[in-house]
């Protein structure tokens, strides 16, 4: 029979997380204050550990995982790799697709890679709360687990639209010990400005980062933790793309191209540097992160420093953006709702080294069904924008007759997201192309820098 799952023992759990800033043709942009000039490390000091920023500014091609982490990772990794024999076929493609299955970890998704880590770093820092925001959830439900192993307490702040959206993200965040609160809220200054401009609000990353940072710089007991965006996530993430790389070389195999969500970087971040670093040294492979045409972000922000929140309370980072008090639709891919992009994937991209595509949402559940009918595992929405774009190259190879090799993250199962499913198969959901106007507007709002 065909093998279908590519397994790696627990003993082969990568030891290091793989930094891509080694492997970068030039140095990242350095991070601004107010005043636009360069901030050091010590701009972080008050809401991050001092290991996690050490992380955040280190050019090391390999950095250590902590025991206690990989000790933690063993509940779930190493991640299976997939071969897609059925999708295939119901395709009719000579293409071979495969896929990394990341909801096979507690919380159902990528997200535990990272939170994991910081939980321990924080704990080690003699930390005692966290807080943070969560959009669909996944990262939120991570933190809770990860504080609830570590003995934190967690304080979340979920964007709107998705706490109302997304009841049972909730629930599994309250059973890991965590609070939520509907953001924006009524507990932080951020929040009652936004709600004082807008009382119906739904919503967003930026402003419920807003919140959560502030109240982490207001206590000494706090730290904040943030589920992606930022180089140290990035790093954490890796872990999937190197497993990936060990479960291709066991088959003999190897990408032509790597699909993955897109929101922050994370997701994409964690499947697709491990690969960056052979196509540094010249092999072909193309690197394509898909978002939604809702809030495209790569394909149609500007590359401009920008805050990484609502109001203004982060320093400035060098990234695609469609401006920070930009409130993208509803859509039930809340984990890609962000006006921002890593900087890391943003300046790869604009130096031409990773693609970026935007697909519609009713595409997206189209594929995820065709996906959840040939393969039997149910999506997340945002795995769907990944599972869309490979659909849609797999077809490209059926016409052109190539037999390339496709390989997508599933970064997380659709368990917790059926009310969606139910809202597409009832005809309820509709694409959303944001106005051209509407990101002008808000591109002009960007701060003035230099």
């Amino acid at each position: 029979m065909p093998q279908t799952k590519i397994l790696l023992d627990e003993n082969e759990i990568p030891s290091h997380w793989y930094n891509v800033v080694a492997d970068m043709p030039n140095p990242p942009a350095p991070p601004l204050g107010p005043d636009g000039k360069p901030v050091g490390p010590d701009a972080l000091a008050a809401i991050f550990p001092e290991a996690l920023i050490e992380q955040e500014v280190s050019a090391e091609r390999w950095i250590p995982i902590p025991e206690p982490v990989r000790e933690i990772y063993r509940l779930w990794r190493p991640a299976p790799l997939y071969r897609a024999h059925r999708l295939e076929e119901a395709l009719g493609t000579p293409a071979r697709i495969y896929y990394k299955y990341e909801g096979v970890s507690p919380a159902g998704s990528h997200k535990p890679n990272t939170a994991v880590a910081q939980a321990y770093y924080n704990r080690e820092a003699g930390i005692k709360r966290l807080t943070t925001e969560t959009g669909a959830g996944q990262w939120g439900s991570s933190l809770a687990l990860a504080g609830q192993l570590f003995g934190l307490e967690v304080r979340v702040y979920m964007v709107r639209v998705s706490y109302e959206q997304k009841p049972f993200r909730r629930s599994m965040m309250h059973t890991w010990g965590a609070e939520v609160l509907a953001s924006p809220s009524e507990r932080t200054e951020a929040g009652r400005r936004i709600l004082a401009g807008d009382p119906d609000s739904p919503g967003s990353l930026g402003i419920a980062i807003s919140e959560a940072v502030e109240e982490a710089a207001s206590r000494d007991d706090t730290n904040y933790a943030l589920g992606s965006v930022l180089n140290h996530v990035l790093l954490h993430q890796t872990i999937i793309g190197q497993e990936a790389k060990r479960q291709f070389e066991k088959i003999g195999e190897y990408p032509d191209a790597i699909f993955a969500p897109c929101g922050g970087g994370s997701n994409f971040g964690g499947v697709a540097f491990p690969f960056l670093a052979d196509k540094a040294a010249g092999r072909e492979i193309r690197l394509v992160a898909v978002e939604p045409t809702s809030c495209p972000t790569l394909t149609k922000g500007h590359y401009a420093y920008d805050f990484g929140d609502a109001i203004g309370m982060t320093p400035l980072l060098l990234m695609y953006t469609l401006g920070h008090d930009f409130v993208p639709p509803g859509i039930h891919a809340g984990g890609l709702r962000y006006h921002g992009d890593s900087a890391l994937v943003s300046q790869l991209h604009h130096e031409g080294l990773v693609e970026a595509v935007a697909v519609p949402q009713l595409a997206t559940f189209e594929a995820g069904v065709r996906f959840a009918r040939s393969e039997g595992i149910l999506p997340a929405p945002e795995s769907n924008h990944a599972i869309c774009a490979v659909i849609e190259e797999a077809l490209r190879c059926k016409e052109s007759g190539e037999s390339r090799v496709l390989f997508f993250n599933l970064s997380g199962h659709g368990h917790f997201d059926m009310a969606a499913y139910d809202s597409f198969f009832a005809g309820e959901l509709e694409d959303f192309d944001y106005p051209e106007e509407a990101i002008e507007e808000s591109l002009a709002r960007l701060p003035k820098v230099g």
